[in-house]
């Protein structure tokens, strides 16, 4: 057994690309400025154990993805920019709620974060490539069951 987080992330990127809400999907995180519009980037952030879930012949796993929804803070008129940014994480955070296993690639996000953080959203500020962008830092924790075997 293995964790194979590769189906996962491609569900989650054509989840988001089914939302209508992205002008730019990046499954990474990236060094450079998104173009226009709202930006979503996808990224594994950990990767761990989790106890309450594992038996004595396999350890189940939570992966913690970080999607950071971003939008460059001279979009006029600028006070959209914060109803924009509520309602793209609010969509994402609906889908996730929604297609709770993503497909069956994972046992469940673990919504209400009964295994850590639950699905969160946190707002903020970043520069790069010298602009300023509102950002929504998504958490989402995914729970894989039974995916490394224990061995005496």
């Amino acid at each position: 057994m293995t964790l194979s987080c590769g189906p996962a992330l491609s569900a989650v990127e054509s989840l988001l690309g089914t939302l209508g809400v992205f002008d730019q999907i990046n499954m990474h995180e990236p060094a450079n400025a998104p173009g226009a519009g709202i930006a979503a980037s996808v990224w594994v952030e950990e990767i761990r154990p989790i106890a309450k879930t594992s038996g004595l012949a396999a350890t189940s796993a939570l992966v913690q993805l970080t999607i950071r929804i971003q939008r460059s803070m001279q979009t006029e008129p600028q006070d959209q920019i914060d109803r924009d940014m509520a309602d793209a994480t609010d969509t994402v955070m609906n889908a996730f709620t929604g297609d709770f296993d993503l497909g069956s690639t994972v046992s469940h996000v673990d919504l209400l974060g009964a295994y850590g953080t639950p699905l969160t959203a946190r707002a903020g500020y970043m520069k790069q490539d010298s602009t300023t962008y509102r950002v929504m830092v998504v958490t989402v924790p995914l729970v894989f069951q039974n995916v490394w075997t224990q061995v005496n």
